[in-house]
């Protein structure tokens, strides 16, 4: 018998008994009918749906629509059996406004290429995409594909969200270009002056603006070094001792806010970055630069060699985040418990295995411009 219609219907408990004629693509949906059983293809425009046989029944098909754009829109979804009986029901694929997740580089000088992102980038013909920056001024894009776009950042770009328009609607993001909210070190005003070990600072060619901090050198596998002339694998910020208002860097739950900073690697090729937290008060004892050495307080870890064949760089700067979730590590790298009551200092530290066993590590990692935002 030839397949039959009745309704569709969102699979979403709280939306169960509301009809739909349309969804967005990545929409699970329930097709509800009659003699299903025998249904070998669903199309939604041209675009063909996967079937998963287990959620299929003689009077219903769970399904997601295809989470790719029509080519050819027909406002359409067929069904065809396995002896190529064919059913046509109307029912429109919404394609969602442009989504901005996140840029290569949240801080870009004016002129300079802005990386953004995300998904639904869809530059049309009659209504090109337009990649609105802080202060209501148009970027010029140079290249879109369906999850990046990127755009000349232009003169008079301000601080706060981006937007993107395209020809399914608009929205902005939830980052911030040139992020200076919670700034905790910039290296220029926010300094670690007054500590101990307060890192090799510097402002040349390489700077994203003003100075910045550098972790270089050769270390050991999981060797404990510290510092020395020109480099070294730690920078220290005790803030009582550099005149911080007393108090810690966020309030609330952790699970709202991101770490950030920018990056730029020239080389690395082992070793972790240790980020340490501790009290306010770190310049006295039992604090001081135990903040690395001994689990005052939960440490984050960011280890991108890993995941890139125990070598790292990067072709420029980037903004590297980490959710305060990830702040979760002892000094022996095994899971330990947050404190955010104890989270008014803060350190980098170099230490870790190297890419290869036994053997060492090269470092040169500059960092710029830490904070700590809400998500």
């Amino acid at each position: 018998m030839a397949p039959e219609i009745t309704h569709i219907r969102l699979t979403d408990v709280e939306k169960s008994d509301s009809l739909v004629t349309q969804a967005f693509m990545g929409a699970v949906i329930a097709i509800v009918g009659n003699n299903l059983q025998e249904v070998d293809e669903i199309w939604f425009n041209d675009k063909e749906a996967y079937i998963n046989t287990s959620y299929v029944s003689p009077n219903a098909i769970i399904v997601t629509v295809p989470n790719e754009i029509p080519e050819v829109v027909t406002n359409e979804l067929r069904l065809i059996t396995r002896d190529k009986k064919e059913l046509v029901y109307p029912f429109v694929v919404r394609v969602p406004a442009p989504f901005l997740e996140s840029m290569l580089c949240e801080h870009v000088a004016e002129g300079g290429t802005a990386v953004i992102r995300g998904n639904y980038f869809i530059d049309d013909p009659n209504m090109p995409l337009e990649i609105i920056f802080p202060g209501n001024i148009k970027g010029e894009v140079v290249s879109v594909s369906l999850t990046e776009v990127s755009v000349i950042v232009p003169a008079g770009a301000g601080v706060g969200p981006i937007s993107a328009k395209s020809i399914y609607g608009s929205s902005r993001s939830r980052f911030y270009f040139r992020d200076d909210r919670n700034i905790i070190l910039d290296y220029d005003t926010k300094t670690t002056s007054g500590s101990w070990r307060g890192g090799t600072i510097r402002e040349d060619e390489h700077s994203l603006d003003g100075k910045y901090l550098m972790l270089k050198g050769e270390l050991g596998d999981n060797a404990g070094a510290e510092d020395y002339p020109d480099g070294g694998f730690v920078s220290e910020l005790w803030s009582d001792a550099n005149g911080r208002p007393e108090g810690n860097f966020f309030e609330g739950d952790p699970a709202n806010y991101l770490l950030k900073f920018e990056s730029k690697v020239i080389e690395w090729t082992g070793a972790y970055l240790n980020i340490c937290f501790g009290p306010w008060n770190s310049s006295v004892a039992p604090y001081q630069n135990q903040l690395y050495w001994n689990d005052i307080n939960a440490r984050g870890l960011w280890r991108p060699w890993e995941q890139h064949g125990g070598k790292f760089r990067t072709e420029g700067w980037i903004t590297v985040v980490i959710p305060m979730t990830d702040i979760k590590y002892n000094k022996d790298f095994s899971a330990m418990e947050f404190d955010p009551s104890m989270a008014g200092s803060l350190s980098f530290w170099m230490k870790g295995p190297a890419a290869e066993p036994g053997g060492s590590s090269k470092i040169e990692v500059y960092i710029d411009n830490v904070r700590i935002v809400e998500k």
